[in-house]
């Protein structure tokens, strides 16, 4: 039995009552929940439905929805059923605060650490017993999937990441010490530290996705390859597509 999912402004609702009318006599191959909205409701709905085993096919009714698909009453019926699917596994962060409280989260796109104060952050980013900068003075710093590589990590001019490549990409926001520092990509395998060098003076929040923790002292993050997120697109507009076509852009640009 398939499930239609919706965000509560008024083109998600317009859009489910068109497929549920016309979804009722059409059976599909896969068994799945549509999700109708934008990448935030996405996200959302992927992790409240983290131990479900259904395949997820999203439908864009905000802004630009990159991990959607296009609504269209002539083309979506007949895409549900030619979907392809993809598997992402998202990372998960564990934060220890400054008061020795530690909080885990998942996060699909990207951990991105932010100064929470009008100071700028001082952090240290180590890779098991490499230091991939022994100290950072910045905004903060951004570690992204490649499935998110497209988002918050392009705007800080993080590289943008193909969807096979099992790698991981740390970009920092706003460097003032090291200037040059452009960031690093690493293995998705990989497990990284982040710590806050001066936690009292100038304190930082961990941000998985969207959902904040704030005066964060230590952040450790790893990919959960024992979770994965199955999701469909349309043949014309793959995922991996999309990904290419921001990277030719970038180069033309």
């Amino acid at each position: 039995m398939n499930k239609i999912i919706s965000d509560i402004n008024h083109k998600s609702k317009k859009i489910k009552s068109f497929l549920i009318k016309n979804l009722k006599k059409k059976k599909l191959k896969h068994n799945m929940f549509i999700v109708i909205g934008g990448d935030g409701f996405m996200l959302k709905t992927l992790k409240k439905n983290i131990n479900n085993s259904r395949i997820f096919y999203g439908i864009n009714s905000g802004n630009y929805g990159f991990l959607m698909n296009k609504f269209s009453k002539n083309k979506t019926i007949k895409n549900l059923s030619k979907a392809k699917m993809i598997s992402i596994s998202p990372l998960e962060m564990k934060v220890i605060t400054k008061n020795k409280i530690t909080k885990k989260y998942l996060a699909i796109n990207e951990v991105s650490i932010l100064r929470q104060s009008r100071q700028a952050a001082s952090l240290q980013v180590v890779s098991g017993k490499k230091h991939i900068i022994k100290k950072l003075i910045s905004d903060g710093i951004l570690v992204s999937t490649p499935a998110g590589s497209t988002a918050y990590n392009m705007s800080v001019h993080g590289p943008i990441l193909s969807l096979n490549s099992k790698k991981l990409s740390i970009s920092p926001i706003s460097a003032f010490r090291p200037r040059r520092w452009k960031g690093k990509i690493i293995s998705d395998k990989s497990i990284i530290q982040i710590k806050n060098l001066n936690p009292l003076k100038r304190p930082v929040s961990a941000v998985a996705d969207n959902v904040e923790i704030r005066n964060a002292k230590k952040v450790i993050i790893k990919t959960n390859k024992k979770i994965k997120f199955n999701l469909l697109y349309d043949t014309n507009r793959s995922l991996q597509k999309k990904i290419k076509v921001e990277q030719l852009r970038r180069e033309i640009n």
